[in-house]
């Protein structure tokens, strides 16, 4: 039977997302009232500037004081996309308190304090939904957490940042420069004016930090994952990548350990081959790469930012979350039982690939040999060129520990015939 009273919502932040929550809650007001079995009702805005002219909502219902919103009693529902550690983790939790469940998208937050969060939700028998934190529109922490709930996942790779995508996108095919193709992902609106957060990858560990909870059933905080920008990857890097077969990404990485006691969570730039899944993701789109034990491999594609696609991931979560509540039932809240130990980088087992500037004389291949060997590093493949006294020398490993890795190319540095180390990139997903 379809309850006629209306499940009242209340939103809080009104910029590209919000107000595209806003809107499609108004044109598609009737099949969500099919879908969900009742009608919704936005029943306040919270924005920071009344002044401006917000199409489609009406002026009564905005207001600044967004603790007196969500504390008003009779809101099922807040939705909140201001984003921020504060007032959002506040207004959050007097959402809870005062009998609203919570929809999210805010990824900073939720990285830093999940845990707190995923509590007072369970506290006051509320739910928390973020499916639009990690990946825009792309269905993703629903399929971790509910689809996938009776597997055992291994694996989690992916690019989660479309911004860095375009510009890495944009390097190889045009050839381009790192800050030439910043500067055209700026021009067209995909970088911030300040792209700190994307290219230097505390948008992507934010992310990779939710994902590894959520796959490895473990509490993972921003603090615990790696980190490591784009800022230094060249068009050398790019040839030499392509020499390789491989192409270059920003990767968010989450993994399981072999004997199944730690994970680690990292985010760095890496070589992929061009046979991987993730090799074909062009533009500004992301694409999550799972490998479990018994579904395999499983990869879900698509735009991960934006307006309506992060949008459409919160209207999702709200349609599951109205439907709880007219059930007077709660959805999956934080599973954090496994409770595995999350290794440092140093841990990490992966190949590599290192480009050194060394003189081009008799025995250099040797020496730096004998210092992979010292340290344990076997090598795969050498490749070098050179002339006038000057040369470069490319070395492939197999795989290695980070810590490994570290230990022999500070060893290197200390060679007189290693004039510099010109860089070094991980090989994934092989």
């Amino acid at each position: 039977m379809m309850r006629t009273r209306p499940l009242k919502v209340a939103l809080l932040g009104c910029g590209v997302v919000g107000s595209e929550v806003a809107r499609i809650m108004t044109t598609h007001a009737d099949d969500l009232t099919a879908r969900i079995g009742a009608p919704v009702e936005l029943a306040g805005v919270a924005v920071r500037r009344p002044d401006r002219v917000r199409e489609g909502i009406a002026p009564e219902l905005v207001t600044t004081d967004a603790t007196a919103l969500v504390k008003r009693g009779d809101i099922d529902v807040v939705v909140e996309v201001i984003g921020g550690i504060e007032p959002a983790r506040s207004l959050i939790t007097t959402a809870f308190e005062h009998g609203a469940s919570v929809v999210s998208a805010n990824k900073a937050l939720l990285a830093q304090d999940g845990a707190a969060l995923h509590a007072v939700a369970e506290e006051h028998g509320k739910d928390l939904y973020y499916e639009a934190a990690v990946a825009g529109a792309i269905p993703l922490i629903r399929p971790l957490r509910e689809s996938l709930a009776g597997d055992k996942i291994n694996r989690v790779m992916g690019i989660v940042n479309g911004t860095t995508n375009f510009i890495l996108d944009k390097m190889d095919s045009t050839g381009a420069g790192y800050q030439e193709a910043l500067d055209e992902a700026t021009a067209l609106g995909y970088a911030e004016a300040d792209p700190t957060a994307d290219v230097e990858g505390f948008d992507a560990a934010a992310k990779a930090a939710i994902l590894a909870g959520i796959a490895f059933h473990t509490r993972v905080r921003l603090d615990d994952v790696y980190r490591e920008g784009m800022a230094e990857v060249t068009a050398a890097d790019f040839a030499s990548a392509k020499e390789m077969g491989c192409t270059i990404k920003l990767l968010a990485i989450c993994e399981r350990s072999e004997d199944g006691a730690s994970v680690t969570a990292r985010v760095h730039p890496a070589m992929i081959p061009l046979s991987h899944p993730l090799a074909s993701v062009r533009g500004a789109y992301n694409a999550v790469f799972v490998e479990s034990d018994a579904a395999g491999q499983l990869m879900f594609y698509g735009p991960g930012a934006g307006g309506s696609p992060t949008a459409s991931a919160v209207l999702g979560d709200l349609v599951a979350v109205c439907r709880n509540r007219l059930s007077a039932a709660t959805g999956p809240g934080e599973s954090a039982y496994a409770a595995l130990r999350v290794s440092p980088m140093g841990d990490v087992v992966t190949r590599y690939h290192i480009s050194l500037d060394v003189a081009d004389k008799p025995g250099v291949l040797a020496q730096v040999a004998t210092v992979f060997a010292e340290h344990g590093v076997s090598i795969d493949t050498v490749r070098q060129s050179g002339k006038d006294g000057e040369a470069s020398l490319v070395v492939v490993t197999h795989r290695a520990s980070d810590a490994a890795l570290t230990g022999t190319v500070e060893a290197l540095r200390k060679l007189d015939t290693v004039r510099g180390v010109a860089s070094i990139m991980r090989v994934e997903g092989e």
